[in-house]
């Protein structure tokens, strides 16, 4: 059997043989920051439909990243729901532990990672809390499955056993095919008004580009930063 030191030497021996940006068998495309627009929201949009046409798995999910109110960080992996004019969108239950972090401190980080392209976003800012009809209209238009999972609730709450966890999922699996309009009250829809987002690309070279936007009264101002 094998002991703690032989896994720990296991470990780095593995992280050591792993490569990032291989030029050998990636090749990441040029983002020339003199052509980016004035502000960030068209850059995210163009930027996403790369990673998806490219086939980056799953690119709406993003790291959120939020803290309590004393202060204590956390992070965790949601799904984007869109990104306009408002801010970035994501949802959750209300009284999740995330919910409660936003409750007692409105403020959140966003961040994109990439790979397939070698790419990063960052977004980071306050946030508010969307109408209820549109966290309603948010689920209800998601699957059957996203509904049935919002019917269970108790998100981060201590689960006594996995067994109780497959009744109530059976349970909300028949509600939400009998009552496919079923409301969720804790259901809500977030929405972070972004006071700084950064583009980062990836190269091969080490010679990474990093473009930040950082809102100001008069508008965006662009920067490049040193990677």
């Amino acid at each position: 059997m094998s002991n703690d030191s032989d896994s720990d030497t296991g470990l780095a021996a593995l992280l050591r043989s792993l490569r990032v940006w291989d030029p050998e068998v990636t090749e990441l495309p040029r983002f020339d920051p003199d052509t980016a627009p004035a502000q960030p929201l068209p850059l995210f949009r163009r930027w996403f439909a790369e990673v998806a046409a490219a086939g980056q798995p799953e690119p709406h999910t993003m790291s959120l990243a939020t803290a309590d109110a004393d202060g204590t960080p956390d992070v965790r992996t949601v799904v984007l729901h869109g990104a306009d004019e408002d801010g970035w969108h994501f949802a959750s239950h209300a009284d999740s532990r995330k919910g409660r972090q936003l409750t007692a401190r409105p403020y959140a980080a966003l961040g994109f990672y990439w790979p397939v392209l070698g790419r990063q976003v960052r977004v980071r800012g306050p946030v508010r809390t969307a109408s209820a009809e549109a966290a309603h209209a948010d689920l209800h238009a998601r699957s059957t499955g996203a509904l049935a999972a919002a019917l269970v609730g108790r998100q981060s709450d201590a689960l006594p056993s996995y067994a109780e966890l497959e009744r109530a999922s059976a349970d909300a699996w028949d509600r939400a095919r009998r009552e496919p309009d079923a409301a969720v009250p804790s259901w809500t829809v977030y929405v972070l008004r972004p006071d700084e987002v950064e583009f980062f690309q990836g190269d091969e070279r080490r010679r990474h580009v990093r473009l930040a936007y950082r809102r100001r009264a008069e508008g965006w101002l662009r920067e490049l930063l040193w990677p």
